[in-house]
């Protein structure tokens, strides 16, 4: 028997693509993160945040947890918060979905939406601002702080990479996630850097985003991108990033559920776009594991929405040719990562990050757990 709905977290499925994946190239597997309680990969990394901070003695009963989230992480949190009485207030933003506010509202959380855009013509910077604000002003409030608490990277580390790896026996090739907060790249590439080395890692983002480097400017993909290269990513540690449009990607999880019946998000549909890519250069007994960050439901009044998609002067329909052959087309925005990457180490001081998060990250990294690299002056006080 589980204690409670949060023992469900983890030990997701790896899914094959049988229509879209032809027999003679490389094989694609999804790590389907959809089935975590939570809805989302995210469950993973915001379990083990709270749990470490009840374990430090920084979340202890009856507080509040306080976070900045568009969407998947803060539900994980808003879940986590009413299945151990914790008061949970959220602060989103204008490009926030009306289901993921929804799913907030209906585990009890708080929210908050900030609509001051930030120098880099997103919500981030001012997001993190108020809720660290907020976070100082509320006794007994604790931040997780996804952008820049190392334990994101960490719960990945422990958990998310040894599942993929015990599962592939070996024959992992590629390996690729999306890149927001930077969790589950960091941490999956410092565990197969460190215990399969021969797999190339591919981080994927949003055209307009500036993790990889380049210009921000606005884009439509939820769940990726900032204007800066997050800490908790080591870039060294990522062989090769991709930059997809919105157009692609949106039309790309649309394609998966009209011809596998699958339901993904568009940050999944740029990811699995890159692995049909992958999969064109390699053999039958490679696989390639595709990180799904979530399922498709919370998107079904924007990408699954054809009125939705005409407004933004997408196309509503593209069949698995078009997607294989527009697949064939993509080009590496970096074969280099780490040459490009866009750390900024005055960040933490100009966004106040929590003391709290500070020192654990040094502790991490005194120990050899967390990532240094260009990173380091952020936790140097």
């Amino acid at each position: 028997m589980i204690s409670t709905i949060l023992g469900t977290i983890g030990d997701t499925p790896l899914i094959t693509i049988p229509n879209s994946n032809r027999k003679d190239e490389g094989q694609v597997l999804f790590k389907y993160e959809r089935y975590n309680p939570g809805g989302s990969i995210k469950d993973r990394a915001a379990m083990y945040i709270i749990e470490e901070a009840e374990r430090r003695g920084l979340l202890k009963p009856g507080g509040t947890i306080i976070e900045s989230s568009s969407g998947n992480f803060g539900i994980s949190l808003a879940m986590i918060g009413a299945a151990k009485g914790y008061r949970v207030i959220i602060l989103v933003d204008p490009k926030t979905t009306s289901s993921n506010l929804a799913l907030l509202k209906s585990f009890g959380a708080e929210v908050i939406v900030v609509t001051e855009k930030d120098d880099c013509g997103s919500y981030h910077k001012t997001r993190i601002s108020l809720a660290n604000k907020l976070a100082r002003e509320i006794d007994n409030a604790y931040r997780p702080d996804q952008c820049f608490n190392l334990l994101n990277s960490e719960a990945h580390y422990k958990s998310t990479a040894r599942e993929i790896v015990d599962a592939c026996s070996g024959r992992l090739k590629v390996f690729i996630t999306a890149v927001s907060t930077g969790g589950q790249l960091g941490g999956i590439s410092r565990y197969l850097k460190a215990f399969a080395p021969e797999v190339q890692v591919i981080g994927v983002d949003a055209v307009g985003s500036a993790i990889f480097g380049g210009h921000s400017e606005s884009y439509r993909i939820p769940g990726v991108g900032l204007g800066w290269t997050p800490v908790n990513v080591n870039m060294e540690l990522v062989d090769c990033a991709y930059k997809i449009t919105d157009e692609q990607a949106f039309l790309t999880a649309r394609a998966f559920a009209r011809h596998e019946g699958i339901l993904i998000g568009p940050s999944s549909g740029a990811c699995a776009l890159v692995a049909l890519k992958a999969a064109q250069s390699l053999g039958p007994d490679d696989r390639i594991v595709c990180m799904i960050a979530d399922g498709g439901e919370r998107y079904i009044h924007t990408l699954f929405n054809d009125e939705w998609m005409e407004q933004q002067g997408f196309a509503t329909y593209a069949d698995m040719t078009t997607i294989r052959s527009m697949a064939a087309q993509l080009e590496p925005w970096s074969e280099r990562p780490a040459s490009q990457a866009n750390y900024q180490g005055e960040l933490a001081s100009s966004l106040e990050v929590p003391d709290s998060t500070l020192r654990m990250n040094a502790e991490l990294m005194a120990v050899g757990r967390g990532h240094s690299g260009q990173a380091s002056s952020l936790y140097i006080d």
